[in-house]
């Protein structure tokens, strides 16, 4: 990768989750109005670009990624005129708007997929992946990712259809050259509208293994990215380089060590989310963070693309419960653990993506029934616990800690009843917290968590070093510091964060190290000298910088 940066490299993203965002209308679903308000936060806060949630016509069975018509606004959102004033009004601000694209699958609701359920002989029957199969035995013992078997099966036609997640969302036959005509006919429709980029869902999917092939440890290998997927991407990357947009691929089953395939000027996308990092949170009920094993990720990450491609880096996502409550401490050290959590990540090599309420250190929700539940995955799993013989509260407990919806209660703008949100019951229980926890109150603080984000998007854009600069770790083998440096012939930065509760030291004397650091940023309120040996508090974060004469 060159030096030659690019828009998308300079800036900082915001995800916008639409119906927990800001609710205009005041029926209790956030909406595209909704963002328009906010647009002025966003600026003041330095966000260079937006990526929202689907938006599309849908009936919602996954919350908008079981898409019904492309090329059409769900109701609930707004309208396409109001999208396209959203785009206007964004742009005029500095602020590029990037857009969901759900390109593995469609609904069931979609026109081609009805049309296909009619006949084996109708035209749009292979538009979708069916296979022979009866009501007992379906054609291969592949698993969908939201659990039970990966076919649904037809009796009109005596045929199964393949649905790598919900039975509502069949997925696209990507073998068939109609099928990626009509979808570049839909990409390069958004594009010739002006959108800035896409966030491409499950985009490691498109491609499936012979129906024959088994599963292998992972149960997923089969539709996971697959040998032969660079066809279908290359395909696609030579429509997106005809913009000047951002392309950033869901890339689960694609390693570290495959990472320079998917990105850079060689690849296929922009940047890829990949999930080795994330997918750590599982664990937290067994125990503590495993501090190695995230900065082991992380790293792998970093040193994988180093010069061959670029990072997308975030810590919280709309799948995901939220990052300080996965990964810090959000009862003794709220703020110290949020503003920690966020110094770690976002001065790595990358383009750092802040999810909605996590610039604030919104906080996962303390559900008291699973009536207050929305997400479908997490009423499953609620349910077999019960049938495995966990109580009410046992299985609550779970649930609160996985839930993605966790990351979905409605952004907290105002300690107001429905935390100024909306004036009307929202769809999702609003989090308890808000009267402490909320935008209104962070604005007036000084050393607020939303001040800090701010400031660190700040000099993220006033040294380059932060953006292009070479990354190198220290202390790789630590429990509890993640200690690593940027550097660029004219500065460095070293940035150290205490990822535990408990108080630690350090000692990088074996370290081939300057000494002449000057104190940029930390979420305590003394300001300490470097030195190379020392103690860190619970969740301390500094961040130094050197000039290089």
């Amino acid at each position: 990768m060159t030096k030659n940066v690019q828009w998308w490299q300079q800036e900082v993203g915001y995800q916008i989750y639409p119906a927990s965002f800001k609710d205009s209308n005041q029926d209790g679903i956030g909406d595209i109005n909704g963002i328009r308000e906010k647009l002025s936060y966003l600026k003041e806060l330095g966000i260079g670009f937006i990526w929202i949630n689907p938006i599309y016509s849908s009936p919602f069975v996954d919350n908008g990624y079981d898409i019904s018509d492309y090329q059409e606004i769900l109701a609930k959102f707004g309208t396409m005129a109001e999208f396209d004033l959203l785009l206007a009004e964004a742009h005029q601000m500095g602020i590029r708007v990037i857009m969901d694209l759900v390109i593995n699958h469609t609904s069931d609701q979609h026109k081609w997929f009805i049309e296909s359920k009619k006949s084996v002989d109708n035209p749009f029957r292979d538009y979708y992946l069916w296979a022979d199969s009866t009501s007992e035995l379906a054609p291969n013992e592949w698993q969908s990712i939201f659990g039970g078997s990966a076919w649904t099966h037809d009796e009109e036609t005596g045929q199964s259809y393949l649905h790598v997640f919900a039975k509502e969302q069949p997925d696209l036959n990507w073998e068939n050259p109609k099928v990626r005509e009509e979808l570049f006919t839909m990409i390069r429709w958004w594009l010739e509208k002006g959108i800035d980029g896409f966030r491409l869902d499950a985009i490691s999917h498109i491609k499936k293994a012979d129906y024959a092939v088994p599963a292998t440890a992972n149960p997923f290998s089969p539709f996971q990215n697959v040998t032969g997927i660079g066809e279908y991407l290359t395909e696609l990357k030579t429509i997106f380089n005809e913009y000047d947009i951002m392309t950033v691929g869901e890339a689960s089953g694609v390693s570290a060590t495959e990472g320079p395939q998917w990105v850079g000027e060689s690849g296929y996308f922009d940047m890829i989310f990949e999930f080795d990092h994330i997918s750590l949170w599982n664990h937290e009920e067994q125990g503590a963070l495993d501090v190695v094993k995230l900065k082991q990720a992380l790293s792998q990450w970093q040193n994988s693309l180093a010069g061959k491609g670029w990072n997308a880096l975030y810590m919280e996502n709309h799948d995901v419960p939220r990052s300080v409550s996965a990964f810090g401490n959000d009862q003794n050290y709220w703020l110290e653990s949020a503003k920690a959590l966020g110094m770690m990540y976002f001065f790595l090599q990358g383009t750092p993506f802040i999810y909605q309420g996590q610039e604030i250190g919104m906080t996962n929700m303390a559900f008291e029934s699973i009536e207050q539940v929305d997400a479908l995955d997490s009423r499953k799993l609620y349910q077999r616990l019960l049938q495995e013989g966990r109580t009410p509260e046992e299985s609550l407990a779970i649930i609160r800690s996985t839930t993605r919806d966790n990351s979905r209660t409605p952004m907290q703008w105002t300690d107001e009843k429905f935390a100024g949100f909306s004036s009307h019951d929202p769809w999702l229980v609003v989090n308890p917290n808000k009267e402490v926890i909320n935008v209104e109150a962070q604005e007036k603080e000084p050393n607020s968590l939303l001040s800090f984000y701010k400031q660190m998007i700040q000099l993220r854009k006033q040294h380059t070093a932060l953006i292009t600069g070479e990354f190198k770790e220290y202390l790789p083998e630590h429990k509890q510091l993640f200690i690593y440096e940027r550097i660029e012939s004219s500065e460095q930065f070293l940035i150290m964060v205490n990822l535990t509760m408990e108080k630690t030291t350090f000692d990088l004397t074996t370290e081939k190290l300057a000494e002449d650091w000057s104190l940029v940023l930390t979420n305590y309120l003394d300001e300490p000298q470097f030195g190379l040996v020392g103690e860190f508090a619970p969740y301390e974060a500094r961040m130094y910088q050197r000039k290089v004469l």
